[in-house]
Order: C-alpha cells, then structure tokens, then sequence
C-alpha cells in the first residue's frame, strides 16, 4: 500500500463508480466477521457498527464501495477518494496514530493497517473497550480477501460480493486482451532521487503484468527498491511509465537519453488519479494502463 512516503510525484487517488446497493443487508444482530485479522487476533461477534474509523487508505475506498462509507468517523491525511470522504475528520497518519484522537471519535469499529508500527495502536484501542481490526492491502489477492471481511464486519456482504465479482471481471477482461500481445519491458518510475522502481512486491507490479508488460524490476521483493541509473540503462526497458513531474525532468535532463525507450519517445504518463493501492478501483486502474501500453487493445 501507499501512504505518503513512497507517493510524492506518484498521486494518491483512483477512480471507481461506487456501488449504491442494498439497506436490507444491514442489520443490528450480531455479526461474525471471521476467524482472525492479518495480526492473528481473533474476531469477536459484535453488532453491525455505525462509527468507523479507517485509517487505511485502500480500507476506506473499499468501505464507500461497499455502501459503508457514510458511517465513517475518521481518517488519515491521505484518504483523499472519493472526493466526499474529505468531510470526514482528518485524524493524521495511519502509521502510529494519535489513539486518543481516534477514541474521542467515539467509534464502535476502527481499521488499521497490519503493520508493526500499529501494533501498540491495536493493542490500547482494544484496551479502551474499542473493536478492532488490522487489514494488509497490498496485493491484488488481498483485495477480493479484505473487502469481503469488510462486508461481514460492516453487514454489507451482498454488496461487498458485487464489489469483488465487478473487479475480477474486468481484470480477467484485461487479462485475455493482453495475453497474446507483445509484452514490453517497463520501468515505472516512482521517485527520482533516490531512484525508485516498482518492484515484485507491488501491486502495481501485478497491474503491469495484467496490462500487458513486464516489469523489469520484477525480480526485486520489495514494493518499491532503490535502483541504480546505470543498472537501470543495463536492463534497457522499451517504455517507460512516469507522473508528468517526472516525464518532463526525463525529458529536460540529457543524462536520461541514455535510456533508449527515452529517445525513442516511450515515456508514458500514467493516469494517476486511478492508482493508490488494490482498492475497487483496480479494475479500472488495469483498463487504464493496457490501453496506454497498447493502444486499441481494450
């Protein structure tokens, strides 16, 4: 996932059509929601809450998708879609959060994000009578796994299901477009100095495999490693994917035309408004990228 480290000249924001779906699949009765969150603590039966706070951006697009989003109480700075969620209190980062701020929201369900840095966060907000759950969304695969926990822990699991069918079809869409075209080498730039790839271990990794391209960092674990230039111009990718910001210091910087794919003219901007993390609008985020890399495809 992104939170604002790793965003810089890469936006944070995607684009969906949210679901508007379904008052007859919330209920106040009691709700299992699953064995256990992605820290291994188990999910206790609680009612249907009606104060949430998120503090995950993907978590919180899955909840207006879902039809949940306008019981959300709080968020971090960088929940920035759809564009109502900016009425919703800003209670800062979603790393090591300010836990009194969060409990004076009053809420009935909080979500973090599964990361040890939120770990004492879970452990005081339990401890102050509080439900809470810790999701990790950084792969596609979490994304159909996360949302429909989101379902049962909200009471939206209908609409959650719809959620998660709509995506899949349009990735397998892409998929079968892509699979018998030519698959370029990219490199997706995420930050210049230090030099920033998408590595293996990103979601956006998987999108570029969907879109019909492959990632020559993909061999690199992390999300997003720091690269050499000149280990950069030894892989010679055929195109390059970058924010305006960066397509034109590319441009304006010779040292760069050491990249074949930049004199040839293959630095592609990427529509940025519709890629923060594997949220339900991935889809879309798929569609966008396989018609840039292969234009007439989709």
């Amino acid at each position: 996932m992104f939170f604002a480290s790793h965003t810089g000249r890469v936006a944070i924001a995607l684009s969906w059509s949210a679901l508007a779906l379904l008052g007859a699949c919330r209920t106040d009765a009691p709700r299992a929601a699953g064995a256990h969150d992605d820290f291994g603590d188990a999910i206790a039966s609680a009612p249907t809450p009606h104060r949430i706070v998120s503090l995950n951006p993907t978590t919180t697009e899955l909840l207006y998708a879902i039809g949940a989003g306008d019981r959300l109480v709080g968020r971090t700075t960088w929940d920035l879609y759809p564009p109502q969620v900016r009425d919703v209190p800003d209670l800062g980062p979603g790393l090591r959060p300010n836990v009194e701020a969060v409990i004076a929201t009053r809420p009935d369900l909080v979500i973090l994000y599964a990361s040890d840095d939120n770990r004492d966060a879970a452990r005081r907000l339990r401890a102050a009578g509080i439900r809470t759950v810790a999701y990790r969304v950084d792969r596609i695969v979490d994304f159909a796994r996360v949302t429909q926990a989101l379902g049962a822990l909200t009471g939206d699991t209908v609409a959650a299901r719809v959620t998660v069918d709509t995506v899949q079809r349009t990735l397998a869409r892409v998929r079968a477009a892509t699979a018998t075209l030519q698959h370029p080498a990219a490199f997706w730039i995420l930050w210049e100095n230090p030099l920033l790839a998408v590595g293996g271990g990103s979601f956006l990794n998987e999108l570029l495999t969907a879109a019909g391209a492959r990632n020559v960092y993909d061999s690199l674990p992390g999300p997003s490693p720091a690269v050499s230039f000149e280990d950069l111009v030894r892989r010679d990718p055929d195109v390059v994917l970058a924010s305006p910001e960066s397509r034109r210091h590319m441009l304006a910087d010779p040292r760069w035309q050491a990249l074949r794919a930049v004199r040839d003219g293959r630095v592609l901007v990427f529509d940025t408004t519709i890629v923060n993390g594997p949220s339900a609008r991935v889809g879309a985020s798929a569609v966008s990228l396989a018609r840039l890399l292969h234009p007439g495809s989709i």
